[in-house]
């Protein structure tokens, strides 16, 4: 007998204990409600109309951009300012004094005392002010190997080889997207859902995208100012080229710091799985046709992939386990049968047995492909998401309920081991030279202030408090005695009912991999491809590998995007 995670009523979605697990978090692929695909589904839909109105560079690359973007009911400008590369200042990080791109996203159509604000503060980074219509700042830099080949060959009157593009998928990389209050942009809370850009990351993810058609437009004009035979990028290769991305350990304060954001959009993820899994289909059903094409997909992609992932499993494994689902996916189709069994929700049949067969990443992968099948449901699910940041004191609970709502739902934290030496081996804090987040030994650094939040250690302790007073007193009375638990009672009294805003994790341990919830932003929420890492805390990947150009969006595009195939040229 096939064993069955079916309900009377249907599939239910995944408990937060195991989801939120960093090796499950870490496993998760990009979906339809990965921030990337979400926003261009968006862009695809609305017919967004993105076009270059200046682009006023000279032969060295020095000069400035301007795009006029036009969603249905709003306008927006990107402000670009382009450099030639520096082989010294240049670098990504925040600390860099020259970038070979530094943009602005505004509101509005681009005057020119914005345009010259912009090109005046920018540079100044931490000590310039954005105007008031200014949703993000963002800096770039190209990828010179592979930015240098593809003006090469567009220049002689040839497109770049496909197998050099294959190999980063990029022109230039994203080295910073800063905006929600950051130098003085506006504030994302300020924008409200009606908003064109309103929704989670929006402003981030359209800046993203114009890098992208920037380093492709500017490979292009290069070649024209070299040569007069210079031809344009075919449409296929300026599909499959991306923006690339590198991300490192800031991200899992991001986590800590949004857990209604988390909590949301991974909720609506699960949701979406399990209206998927519930699916009663036959044979005949379109929906199976569908999702065999996109499994197939997925396997060419896989398998052209020349990343190459240290820690990660690899491309080659995870479209080997891919083939099994597509072969059990054909067996419903032509047999009516589930590894040789009928089944009246052959989906959630599958997606039972696959759990322990594959790969994390694979078995995620088809996860994320079933939410294809339930588009408006995923689609509505995503709308739903409200996530403001603050946590607030219901100073009326008692000791007593709030004691037992910390038994029922930090089982895992309580459990947790944080007695012992490798407990508190690591500490979180802020680099002076770098200026970003690290994480060192504890002996290496005695006087770093911890800025990592210690939720297994501050439950702990919340909980032995509780247990020392009256269980019939009031948190607000606790909380004067114990004003240091503040934080820690908001957080679970704002978060009760919920179970994925947390991830199951002492972060302080020896054991602790941080790159597993760096990835899960990369690759999860944001929707970017490739990721290989770096040491086990940098990320690097592709964001919009395939996605529709402007002309795309202009004539109406249909067609999967994501996981594009290396084009034939």
């Amino acid at each position: 007998m096939i064993a069955t995670s079916r309900q009377v009523d249907g599939p239910l979605p995944r408990s937060g204990h195991e989801v939120m697990k960093t090796s499950r978090l870490a496993a998760m692929q990009p979906s339809r409600l990965s921030g990337t695909r979400a926003f261009m589904n968006k862009m695809i839909r609305e017919r967004w109309d993105i076009s270059s109105v200046v682009f006023d560079v000279d032969a060295n690359a020095e000069g400035t951009v301007v795009y006029s973007i036009k969603a249905p009911e709003q306008e927006f400008s990107f402000i670009g300012f382009s450099r030639p590369p520096s082989r010294t200042a240049r670098t990504g990080r925040i600390i860099g004094q020259a970038w070979d791109m530094m943009g602005a996203l505004i509101e509005g159509a681009a005057t020119e005392v914005e345009i010259e604000t912009a090109r005046r503060e920018i540079p100044k980074l931490y000590t310039g002010r954005a105007t008031a219509t200014t949703l993000i700042w963002c800096r770039s830099n190209r990828s010179m190997r592979v930015f240098d080949q593809t003006l090469e060959a567009l220049a002689e009157g040839r497109q770049p080889s496909v197998s050099d593009l294959s190999r980063v998928c990029y022109l230039m990389r994203n080295t910073g997207l800063d905006g929600n209050g950051t130098f003085g942009t506006r504030s994302f809370p300020s924008l409200g859902a009606r908003h064109a850009l309103g929704g989670i990351l929006e402003a981030q993810l359209l800046t993203a995208y114009l890098m992208r058609e920037f380093s492709c437009d500017l490979v292009e004009h290069l070649a024209m100012k070299r040569s007069d035979k210079a031809v344009r990028l075919d449409p296929r290769l300026r599909r499959y080229i991306g923006v690339g991305n590198g991300s490192a350990l800031g991200l899992i304060f991001f986590i800590h710091k949004h857990p209604r954001l988390i909590d949301g959009l991974l909720s609506a993820r699960e949701h979406a799985i399990a209206a998927a899994r519930g699916l009663e289909l036959d044979a005949s059903d379109e929906r199976i046709a569908k999702l065999i094409g996109l499994v197939r997909q997925a396997i060419v992609f896989r398998r052209q992939d020349k990343m190459v992932y240290e820690t990660f499993a690899s491309s080659a494994e995870i479209a080997a386990d891919l083939e099994k689902v597509a072969t059990a996916l054909e067996e419903f189709q032509r047999d009516g049968t589930v590894l040789g069994r009928n089944a009246d929700r052959p989906l959630d049949i599958l997606a039972f047995e696959f759990e322990t067969e594959l790969v994390p990443e694979a078995f995620e992968t088809f996860l994320a492909l079933l939410i294809e099948l339930v588009p408006e449901e995923a689609d509505r699910l995503l709308a739903k998401v409200h996530a403001p940041d603050e946590l607030v004191v219901s100073p009326a609970e008692t000791v007593d309920s709030l004691r037992a709502l910390v038994a029922d739902e930090y089982g895992w934290a309580l459990d947790t081991d944080m007695s012992g030496a490798q407990a508190y081996k690591y500490v979180w804090y802020k680099s002076e030279t770098a200026e970003e987040p690290r994480r060192g030994a504890r002996e290496e650094v005695p006087d770093a202030l911890d800025l990592g939040l210690d939720v297994c250690g501050g439950i702990q302790s919340l909980f032995a408090d509780l247990g020392k007073t009256d269980a019939a007193s009031t948190v607000a009375r606790f909380l004067i005695r114990h004003p240091e638990h503040r934080y820690m009672v908001a957080r679970i009294q704002s978060l009760r009912g919920r179970s994925y805003h947390t991830p199951r994790a002492n972060i302080n341990a020896g054991d602790f991999v941080p790159i597993d919830l760096v990835r899960l932003m990369n690759v999860g929420i944001h929707g970017i491809d490739k990721t290989r890492d770096f040491l086990s805390r940098n990320l690097r990947g592709v964001l919009y590998h395939g996605a529709p150009t402007p002309d795309d969006l202009r004539a109406g595009y249909t067609g999967t995007w994501y996981y594009p195939a290396e084009p034939v040229l």
